[in-house]
């Protein structure tokens, strides 16, 4: 028996957090019975239903994917544009979402889970996870200009935090710069406003490393399942149970 709230998160339908405010507003139905109260314990048995629709009891999955240029973060697009569960779709039969987003012009790693707990944790700032992108950008990026963006710089009205900088290389004859930058938080294009804001615009965006995770033997277009021992590690980083 298990609480009510983790069954819903491991079936992917929201974090335990919003699955108590579901269960709260009587979303939420057992055995045919809207329930509302909190703490509620539920068996391989019992039939949960979110307003009405029945719940899969699915096994959590965690999957790696490296993002390639025009393709849409999320789990439908209202354009019919192609998107990320788009491409797991013909091996990956669990209903998976993305764990936060990357722009559509933006490429590299994104994490695919129905681990709504795990995904609700890895998105929150508290836990501080490092995301490590490669911009190309106009204009040959000054050195004063890198240490603006390690101290901090103004983003819609608001600080950054330090940034990690490194400049891989510049092209004069083109006037481009290639720079690495390791954020922890994830402001909506925080990436692309950040170097804006020292005035330089982004050609071309990747996110290469999220925490200890990489892209290797991942080539664009291409996804594979977490490790045991990945998944155990982000489940100790997260202090998310199984």
């Amino acid at each position: 028996m298990e609480r009510l709230q983790k069954v819903m998160a491991e079936a992917g339908v929201a974090s335990r957090r919003k699955s108590e405010v579901l269960i709260a507003e009587g979303h939420v139905q057992v055995n045919g019975e809207t329930v509302t109260e909190q703490g509620i314990k539920v068996g391989v048995h019992d039939q949960v239903s979110v307003d009405g629709i029945p719940l899969n009891h699915a096994k959590l999955v965690y999957y790696l994917l490296n993002k390639p240029r025009g393709v849409i973060s999320s789990a439908k697009d209202d354009k019919g544009r192609k998107t990320v569960v788009d491409i797991l779709a013909d091996t990956v039969t669990t209903r998976v979402y993305p764990v936060g987003r990357l722009d559509y012009d933006t490429t590299g790693l994104l994490l695919l889970t129905n681990d709504g707990e795990m995904a609700n944790k890895l998105t929150h700032p508290r836990f501080e996870f490092e995301k490590t992108y490669v911009a190309k950008v106009q204009g040959i990026i000054r050195n004063e200009e890198m240490k603006q963006l390690r101290i901090g710089v103004k983003v819609d009205g608001r600080k950054t935090k330090p940034a990690k900088t490194k400049l891989l290389d510049t092209d004069t004859s083109k006037k481009t710069s290639l720079v690495q930058l390791t954020i922890h938080e994830g402001r909506n294009h925080q990436v692309k406003k950040m170097l804006k804001a020292v005035g330089h615009e982004v050609i071309k965006l990747h996110r290469e490393s999220y925490g200890f995770l990489n892209l290797q033997g991942v080539p664009s277009g291409q996804y594979r399942p977490l490790r045991t021992s990945e998944v155990l590690e982000l489940r100790k980083q997260t202090g998310t149970t199984e």
